[in-house]
């Protein structure tokens, strides 16, 4: 039995995470979960689960340093879960993460302390379990590349001038249930940037070898090339709960009283390229990616400041990569190197975000 700290436990992939748990009752046991805010949620979750619960700023934190377990699900707000999630594999346990920023902001300091201590990091977003998932087949298989495949959010077929848009029209995602922040990222794309920027960590590939193509069914969750020629996929409806069943299974596979995929029914998988001109979010994520240092960290924390800004009405949706851009430009560039390194650029990033006018 795989015992399990929940971080973000009331968020929407620890909701389902509980639910991966509540269908499994001899494989997995919860020691202990955490919320940031929701004290009621998080003690009925105790109470259902028999696990410590944990609420506060510290919570995440504390529940990993007070606590012995196989793997810690990771799936708080931004940054926050770095600092456990560094905890966890300092503690020796597996990392299921579905908090972009971790590796975003810190994949060079995340990784390297994953490979000193031993420890999987084992991706929950949809996308990277895919990859994952097409990578387990065994021998050794030169990659050649990754694909990610994106939704392409509610304005794939809008009108080109975006200027307009409204937090209500941003928030309305075609295929996936998520919170503000990630919604909107998705529509603008700058979610598919950073998932493009954890798929160079998670599988040590080079950006310039990882594409994104816009797939707008959300049935095949990304593609892998390999040097042969051949090229693997991974198909399920979407639902959050595979690829988190996955992380917490890892390596093996339970089943599931879900629907199973009906391609049948489905008829047609289709496939465009994005329209980076539309979607600059992409391009900023790989110059970032390029720069090195702690430039991603300053993108990822202007970035979410950008999107609470336009959700409060004081920017346009299109100031967002704009915004972003400047603000990127202005920070320091430190070395990847060190905690206190990477939050002073958030620190940074967020500073100049708040400050940026159109």
């Amino acid at each position: 039995m795989k015992r399990i700290i929940l971080l973000g436990a009331t968020g929407s992939i620890g909701t389902g995470a509980c639910d991966v748990v509540r269908a499994h009752p001899g494989e997995f046991k919860v020691v202990a979960l955490a919320a940031r805010s929701n004290r009621a949620a998080a003690e009925s979750l105790s109470r259902a689960f028999g696990a410590r619960a944990y609420v506060g700023e510290d919570a995440a934190l504390r529940a990993v340093e007070e606590n012995d377990a196989d793997v810690a699900l990771v799936a708080t707000v931004g940054l926050s879960g770095l600092a456990p999630a560094l905890a966890a594999i300092e503690k020796g346990m597996s990392v299921a993460l579905a908090t972009k920023e971790v590796l975003v902001a810190a994949g060079a300091l995340v990784t390297a302390r994953a490979r000193e201590k031993g420890v999987r990091i084992l991706p929950v977003d949809s996308e990277h379990s895919a990859i994952f998932q097409c990578l387990q087949s065994p021998g050794r298989a030169p990659v050649e590349r990754l694909v990610l495949t994106a939704s392409g959010g509610p304005f794939l077929d809008a009108p080109a001038d975006l200027s307009a848009v409204t937090p209500a029209q941003a928030l309305r995602h075609p295929r996936w249930n998520m919170g503000p922040k990630v919604t909107v990222d998705s529509s603008t794309m700058m979610n598919k940037g950073f998932e493009m920027l954890e798929a160079r960590w998670l599988f040590d590939v080079p950006m310039d070898r990882i594409d994104v193509v816009v797939h707008p069914e959300s049935v095949v969750h990304s593609l892998v090339t390999f040097a042969d020629g051949a090229t693997l996929a991974q198909l399920s409806p979407p639902d959050m709960r595979v690829p988190i069943q996955y992380a917490l299974s890892w390596p093996d596979r339970l089943p599931a009283d879900r629907a199973p995929l009906d391609l049948v029914r489905l008829g047609a998988l289709t496939f465009r390229a994005p329209d980076e001109d539309r979607f600059p979010c992409l391009r900023l994520v790989r110059a970032a990616a390029e720069a090195g240092g702690t430039r991603a960290a300053a993108l990822s924390a202007a970035d979410e400041v950008a999107v609470t800004r336009f959700l409060a009405g004081s920017i346009s949706y299109t100031d967002i990569p704009r915004l972003v851009a400047d603000a990127v430009d202005a920070a320091p560039d430190l070395p990847c190197d060190s905690l206190e390194n990477i939050l002073a650029a958030d620190a940074a990033g967020r500073k100049l975000a708040e400050k940026w006018n159109s």
